[in-house]
């Protein structure tokens, strides 16, 4: 009160705009946690008349038995609000908690998700441990003789960020690069969940399944002794896991937007929730985060309605723009199930962010190259990110790119492959220094 008192006449409304808006957010996520709650049960009835064995939802009380897995996030069950507790504790007697109820043993797609022929193709040629889709840019053929070796040659895995896909870079990064990374393999995943990649739904896409899977699809049964990886937000989480358990193989990592939070007195995965999902009106995109990260029915009915009729809406697309084709940014959206979305934005980026800084520890004994990019105009994942990422690996180069954002510091970059080719190049002549001593020896 007193420092109220003391504010100067032209402060006053700035404080009162201030107080407003907060009052006005407050009752904006209060209204969300009534949506949340009953539509906690709509699904609930739907799903038990509609489905053999239902998914449970984080509603009721805790998995305890998923809690002791280290890559299962506290977020998951930890992320509700008093006023939710509250409506929560007046419905408490429901039968069938998510501790009690058995998790679904069946594939996807689950009745709120498509079943179009183009999202079920998974199903027709992967078993129920199948592999990822990913899309390759083989180097230009040579002139020489069929047995010519690739030790000349560069293989690289390039990892999408979150509601991407392999496109991310096969519409982008490979187009345009054919000339400077002539003599490079470059491999484009779609991620477990996303893309033309399997969504079963007995998966909790924890950060381990997205390494097993990349491993599984790629690295063992193409044999890839040893490769590049680059990767983008979301990916660039993965990258390091992957990195850290093979750092014998991986000859650099080019992160681009990593989503960093160092440890502290509160759990990174918390620290990680509230920075990329916290409970903002502005601007429209964190409140679609904070939406979607926070309140898993309502973010099911999101995905109803836009995932499971993306056809319906690229018709409309095409119709209104004259177009032939779906700008890939636009269908990428819609390539993942709830589900899928769901558990990979809560285990993977939230989750993930209590590993890091033991993957971060492996990758720097590893002696693995590490270059971060960022935009400095990036407002999706803060640029304060990369520089925590830098003190913490202080080997690793940081390049921050004004008027770029979370997109353009990729998109529209014809410089971005010249960079790739740089880096790759000097990673080797580091190679072949550190290995020189050990020949002589």
């Amino acid at each position: 009160m007193l420092a109220l008192a003391n504010l100067s006449p032209s402060a006053w409304p700035r404080v009162v705009a201030g107080a407003a808006s907060s009052a006005l957010t407050a009752a904006v996520f209060a209204l969300l946690d009534v949506v949340d709650v009953f539509l906690c049960f709509v699904y609930g009835f739907l799903d038990g008349v509609l489905e053999d064995s239902p998914v449970s939802c984080y509603c009721h009380g805790r998995h305890t038995a998923a809690m002791e897995d280290d890559e299962v996030s506290d977020t998951l069950y930890l992320r509700r609000s008093a006023f939710r507790d509250a409506l929560m504790g007046l419905v408490r007697g429901r039968s069938g908690s998510p501790a009690e109820t058995e998790r679904r043993k069946g594939r996807s797609p689950r009745w709120s998700d498509c079943g179009c022929e183009s999202c079920r193709e998974w199903q027709r040629h992967h078993d129920v441990d199948g592999r990822l889709h990913f899309v390759v840019n083989r180097p230009a053929p040579n002139d020489g003789p069929a047995t010519t070796t690739r030790s000349d040659q560069d293989d690289a895995i390039f990892i999408h960020g979150f509601t991407s896909s392999s496109s991310f870079w096969s519409e982008t990064v490979f187009h345009e690069s054919s000339s400077v990374l002539s003599n490079c393999r470059m491999f484009a995943v779609d991620l477990l969940g996303f893309g033309k990649s399997p969504k079963p739904a007995n998966c909790m896409y924890r950060l381990k399944d997205h390494v097993e899977m990349i491993e599984r699809s790629l690295i063992d049964p193409l044999n890839l002794s040893s490769f590049h990886l680059v990767s983008h937000s979301m990916g660039c989480i993965i990258a390091i896991a992957l990195a850290a358990k093979h750092p014998e193989r991986v000859r650099s990592i080019t992160l681009i937007a990593p989503p960093y939070f160092p440890a502290c007195e509160e759990k990174a995965s918390q620290v990680a929730l509230k920075r990329l999902g916290g409970k903002k009106q502005w601007a429209p995109m964190q409140f679609g985060s904070a939406v979607m990260s926070w309140y898993e029915h309502i973010g099911r009915t999101v995905c109803f309605l836009v995932c499971k009729n993306h056809l319906l809406w690229e018709r409309l697309f095409k119709l209104l723009t004259g177009k032939r084709d779906v700008d890939f940014l636009l269908g990428d959206l819609t390539k993942h199930t709830h589900h899928s979305a769901w558990h990979t934005m809560h285990n993977v980026i939230c989750g993930g962010a209590r590993l890091q800084d033991g993957n971060l520890e492996a990758v720097e004994a590893g002696g693995v190259p590490v270059r971060v990019i960022h935009g400095g105009d990036d407002q999706v994942v803060p640029v304060e990110c990369s520089r925590q990422l830098k003190a913490r690996l202080p080997g690793a180069e940081l390049r921050v790119l004004g008027g770029c954002d979370h997109k353009t510091v990729v998109f529209g970059r014809e410089e971005f492959a010249q960079e790739l080719r740089a880096f790759w190049s000097a990673s080797h002549s580091n190679e072949q220094l550190t290995s020189a001593p050990q020949r002589a020896g």
